[in-house]
C-alpha cells in the first residue's frame, strides 16, 4: 500500500537520500531548512509502499510578484521508469502545492533524460540550478587527474606556489561576511546580482563543516574566496568571488585543485563544477567565461533535464511565462 510522510527528523532524512547517490545539497535537509528559517514553507516528504521507501522529495515555496510557486531542485528523488510511481508522486505534489495556493510547481531532477511532458508538465522558459555543468569523478588517482586537464590548467596550478599564492579554508560561518563584500564588488564589475547576504548567512549555519570557504592569498592580500558546500557523495563549487587583481594571478585555479584534493580526502565521489554555459550557446552567454575555466579541469559535461513546470493556475502561470521569457533574454541565459 502507498503512502505519503511527512520527515521531521533529519538523521532519518540523510538514511533515506543515502540510497540515492546522485542527490547532492539541492535535496538535503540543510537546504530546505534554509528556506524554511526564512519563513517558506517545504514540502519534505517520503512515498512508501508496504513500509519501503520508494521516493523522497523536498521542495520550498517561493512567492513572488509573479505569482507563488513551489520549486522541487534536485527531485524528486524516485525511480523515473516507474510510471506508475511518479504519477502518484506528481498528483501528491500537486495536492500540496494547490494547498499551498501556488500557481505552478517548478521542478528539475537530479537525472539526464527523463521525459516529463508525459506526467502533464511544460518546458520551463528558465532553467534552476546549475542544469548545465561539469562534474569530475575525483576516485583516481591525483596525477590522473592532472593528466586529464587542459595543459594550461596544469600550468596554472604549478605556477600558484611559484607565484607565492597560499590556500587556506575555514568553516564558512566564520568569515562568511567578508565573501558577502568580496562577491558584492564581483557583482559589480561583472554585471550580476549576487545572493541574499542574510540567505548565505543561514546556509552557512545550516551545513556548518560541510560549508568550506576558501581563500587564495598572495603577500597577505586575498585574491580569491569560493563558498564550497559537501553534501553525500558530491562536493559543490558553489559561489566564488575575486578582487580585479585576481585577474592576472592563478588564485582560483590554486583553490579548485585543492578543493580536488579535500574532497578526495572526505572521500567525495565527484566535484560539481556548478554551472557551465550549453555546449551550443555563444560567446555572449552569462556563463561563457567561466565555463573555459571549469571545463578546463577535465570534467565531464553533464546536462540534467531542463526544468518543468506544473501548471495549476493556467491564466495567472501566463504572467509568469512572460516575465520570464524578458528575464530570460535580458539575462543572456
Amino acid at each position: 500500500m502507498n503512502q505519503f510522510r511527512m520527515c521531521s527528523d533529519k538523521a532519518t532524512w540523510d538514511r533515506y537520500l543515502a540510497d540515492y547517490p546522485e542527490a547532492n545539497f539541492l535535496q538535503s535537509w540543510q537546504w530546505a531548512e534554509t528556506y524554511a528559517r526564512r519563513g517558506n514553507t517545504i514540502l519534505r516528504h517520503t512515498l512508501t509502499d508496504d513500509g519501503v521507501v520508494k521516493a523522497v522529495v523536498a521542495g520550498v515555496t517561493h512567492t513572488a510578484r509573479r505569482g507563488k510557486y513551489l520549486e522541487i531542485a534536485g527531485g524528486p528523488l524516485v525511480d523515473w521508469s516507474d510510471t506508475r510511481l511518479v504519477t502518484l508522486l506528481m498528483n501528491h505534489i500537486a495536492t500540496f502545492a494547490r494547498e499551498q495556493r501556488c500557481v505552478f510547481v517548478r521542478i528539475r531532477p537530479q537525472a539526464q533524460t527523463v521525459s516529463l511532458t508525459q506526467f502533464g508538465l511544460r518546458p520551463a522558459r528558465m532553467h534552476l540550478h546549475a542544469e548545465h555543468t561539469s562534474i569530475l569523478d575525483i576516485g583516481r588517482d591525483t596525477e590522473v587527474l592532472l593528466a586529464a586537464m587542459r595543459q594550461q590548467t596544469r600550468y596554472e596550478i604549478r605556477r600558484a606556489p611559484k607565484r607565492g599564492i597560499s590556500i587556506s579554508s575555514n568553516r564558512a560561518s566564520v568569515e562568511i561576511d567578508e565573501f558577502i563584500e568580496m562577491q558584492y564588488q564581483t557583482a559589480h564589475r561583472q554585471g550580476f546580482t549576487p545572493s541574499s547576504p542574510d540567505f548565505l548567512r543561514e546556509v552557512c549555519r545550516q551545513f556548518g563543516d560541510d560549508a568550506r570557504l576558501y581563500r587564495a592569498q598572495k603577500n597577505g592580500q586575498t585574491l580569491n574566496l569560493a563558498l564550497i558546500l559537501h553534501f553525500g557523495k558530491e562536493t559543490d563549487y558553489y559561489e566564488a568571488a575575486s578582487i580585479p587583481a585576481a585577474r592576472n594571478e592563478p588564485g582560483a585555479y590554486a583553490i579548485l585543485w585543492q578543493v580536488i584534493n579535500d574532497a578526495k580526502q572526505r572521500q567525495m565521489s565527484r566535484v560539481n563544477l556548478w554551472g557551465i554555459a550549453p555546449s551550443n550557446s555563444g560567446p555572449a552567454h552569462r556563463y561563457a567565461r567561466v565555463t573555459t575555466f571549469k571545463r578546463g579541469f577535465g570534467g565531464d559535461d553533464t546536462t540534467y533535464t531542463h526544468a518543468h513546470d506544473l501548471v495549476l493556475r493556467p491564466i495567472a502561470y501566463t504572467k509568469n511565462w512572460l516575465v520570464e521569457s524578458i528575464r530570460k533574454k535580458r539575462r543572456n541565459v
